[in-house]
């Protein structure tokens, strides 16, 4: 929901640390990975307990994401840097919960495990569209330098943002913040899966 708005706050910053990398000779596919292997470090931090440092990796991961971007709109997205690109960020959206759960099975496993389980129907429902759209050349007016068809809900990567840095910042509510956010992935889920079948359906009459 508030993507596009958070896209255009960083986009200016982004592109002068874009210019920055762009001289040392990085490619965008370079930075998608050095993004990943950042956020992963938020792994160990958030199981022994060091979540300023979690916190810092997470929004390291973030800026890299964002950077990858700017640098591929230099060069021209591919495919390949697109698929790269957010298979890396779903892997890494399930590591954050994932690492609360390793960290106290006891209290996060059944409300971590429900926001996993309603992470794989808002990006079951994203790629799915995505991969229709792009079949039948539907595109997206709000994303069009996307890779791929970003289609729009409640809760998108900057929501996810939140829904993290909340974890880190009060662990002990993470069960209340992983149901509240879970039930809104949801409500995501339904209304993707809804809007895409009719619009697919209406194409096809």
């Amino acid at each position: 929901m508030l993507d596009k708005y958070s896209t255009n706050i960083v986009r200016r910053p982004l592109s002068l640390i874009a210019n920055v990398a762009d001289k040392l000779g990085l490619k965008a596919n370079h930075i998608s990975v050095i993004g990943f292997c950042l956020g992963c470090c938020a792994f160990p931090a958030i199981v022994f307990g060091y979540l300023n440092i979690a916190l810092i990796f997470i929004l390291l991961n973030r800026i890299f994401d964002g950077l990858d971007g700017a640098l591929a709109r230099r060069h021209g997205t591919t495919d390949a840097g697109g698929f790269l690109d957010i298979s890396l960020d779903f892997l890494f959206y399930s590591l954050i919960p994932f690492a609360f759960i390793v960290a106290n099975p006891i209290e996060n496993a059944i409300a971590g495990s429900f926001l996993l389980f309603s992470f794989v129907g808002t990006g079951s429902s994203f790629l799915a569209f995505a991969v229709m759209a792009g079949k039948r050349g539907i595109e997206n007016p709000t994303y069009r330098n996307k890779s791929l068809y970003y289609m729009s809900g409640l809760t998108e990567g900057t929501e996810t943002i939140a829904c993290f840095i909340a974890f880190c910042i009060w662990p002990q509510y993470f069960s209340i913040i992983a149901v509240v956010f879970g039930i809104a992935c949801w409500f995501t889920t339904v209304t993707r899966i809804h809007s895409g079948f009719h619009t697919l359906n209406g194409q096809s009459a």
